[in-house]
């Protein structure tokens, strides 16, 4: 899959935007970087250009359900939500779609049962295989046994996490051809007649089962909460992130799913276990609450190669549980030797210690917070796009911090469709900017159509 999502800026011209405008574009500045921008709301998806106008939309019968992405041939991948009153779960999806350019439904594919559902993440792999984020629910008994503190199981259950990635049959149908479960990779000091008994600070390499985050999460089954799975194809790695726990994950993909279940096999050594983690090192008894940097964060990614700051990750840090309620974005270098594997030395916390480039509000911290959802994308000329997902809005800034563009989402969550000078209540998930020169474009017409929003009023923006 293709990550060159945006590649040139546009002409510097003065564009005036009503500044009475409540809905879509607000501002549009100098230095804005030229492209499309990608995202779903209700059963809506939108493609959209930088005044707001409608360049294509696909209509699903299905709620949002997390991940989607515009493929290099032209084609959308959506989740969409199966409503599952077995696993009560935010973000929740269980049905995968693949609509073509003029919005006619390819293929889909169900992971909807009492005991399972896809959820958030999913990612198309350079094959055409579909990796993608399952829960699956563990009986008590099943998570005693693992080694679970009783008093941490109010639910009388606890979720399981795995990653299947999925080959796609005919129209509906597809061969799970590999798959990852965080059940393998567990460890616990609470029982040593049960299984997973070890010392968490001598395993960094597996997922205490008792740890309950630094947020009020304890004894809730959906304990590690998987918001985010991405991709790196020079590495053949997976990263994922933990909402509850606070952490992103990095694992080998070049496993078999035999190897996948243990602790040695792949091109890195490891199998299924972790290569890399970091945020919150109390988590695996690395540190204390003061050394958290992660609170709650959402969409971490490689930046792609040619891009500023490439190869390093880009992180949403929500600021869920922060002292303080305000988000920042984040990026990072990880510890890489030359073998790209990820150095770690015993007894210390995986670094870096600090991050390269922090975003945060430069008037006011707190005016830029989104406790849940949202996404950051670096541009090929260091801007960035933001989703504020809990106010359904995205702002790009450059790299000096500046605002160059903004829009506000006006989609309300059950479709209605708000005037110009009204305030929708809605969320956005995440949103993602395309090129004019990805593939997905090439030999099509891409024509703006109106703004989203009713009563519009865009100004002298072209």
């Amino acid at each position: 899959m293709n990550d060159d999502l945006g590649s040139r800026p546009l002409p510097d011209l003065k564009i005036v935007i009503p500044s009475s405008n409540t809905v879509g574009v607000l501002k549009k500045e100098s230095g804005v970087f030229d492209g499309y921008t990608l995202f779903t709301i209700h059963k809506d998806t939108y493609l959209i250009d930088h005044c707001g106008r409608v360049i294509k939309h696909w209509v699903s019968e299905y709620e949002r359900g997390g991940g989607f992405y515009l493929l290099e041939d032209g084609s959308l991948l959506r989740a969409g939500k199966i409503e599952n009153p077995n696993l009560p779960y935010g973000g929740l999806g269980g049905i995968i779609e693949r609509f073509d350019w003029d919005g006619n439904l390819l293929w889909d594919y169900t992971l909807s049962t009492p005991m399972l559902s896809q959820h958030h993440g999913l990612y198309q792999l350079p094959n055409g295989n579909i990796l993608t984020l399952v829960a699956t629910r563990k009986t008590s008994d099943e998570a005693i046994q693992a080694g679970r503190d009783p008093n941490n199981l109010v639910d009388d259950e606890l979720f399981n996490e795995q990653i299947l990635e999925i080959k796609p049959i005919g129209n509906n149908g597809g061969n799970i051809v590999w798959e990852w479960n965080a059940w393998d990779h567990l460890v616990q000091d609470f029982d040593d007649t049960k299984d997973n008994f070890g010392n968490i600070f001598d395993n960094p390499q597996l997922i205490d089962i008792n740890f309950t985050g630094t947020t009020n999460s304890t004894g809730v089954k959906d304990w590690l909460h998987f918001n985010s799975l991405q991709y790196n194809q020079d590495f053949n790695q997976i990263i994922l992130s933990s909402q509850k726990l606070s952490e992103i994950y990095v694992i080998d993909h070049t496993t078999t799913t035999e190897e996948a279940a243990k602790g040695f096999g792949g091109t890195y050594g490891k199998g299924g276990d972790i290569l890399y983690r970091w945020g919150n090192p109390i988590a695996y008894d690395h540190g204390t609450e003061t050394d958290q940097i992660l609170y709650g964060q959402h969409f971490p990614h490689w930046i792609p190669k040619g891009f500023p700051d490439e190869e390093k990750l880009l992180i949403f840090n929500n600021g869920l549980g922060r002292d303080t309620n305000f988000s920042t974005v984040e990026i990072i270098t990880t510890p890489l030797d030359g073998s790209n594997n990820y150095t770690y030395n015993t007894g210390i916390a995986y670094g870096p210690t600090s991050t390269d480039w922090t975003y945060a509000n430069p008037d006011d911290p707190t005016l830029f917070y989104s406790r849940i959802v949202s996404s950051a994308q670096r541009l090929k000329n260091g801007n960035t796009l933001v989703c504020e997902g809990t106010k359904g809005k995205f702002f790009e800034i450059d790299p000096n911090g500046e605002i160059v563009w903004e829009y506000i989402n006006p989609e309300k969550s059950d479709g209605t469709i708000v005037n110009q000078g009204e305030e929708p209540v809605s969320n956005i998930f995440r949103a993602l900017r395309y090129s004019p020169d990805y593939p997905a474009f090439a030999g099509r017409p891409l024509i703006p159509g109106n703004p989203i929003e009713l009563n519009f009023n865009i100004g002298n923006c072209q």
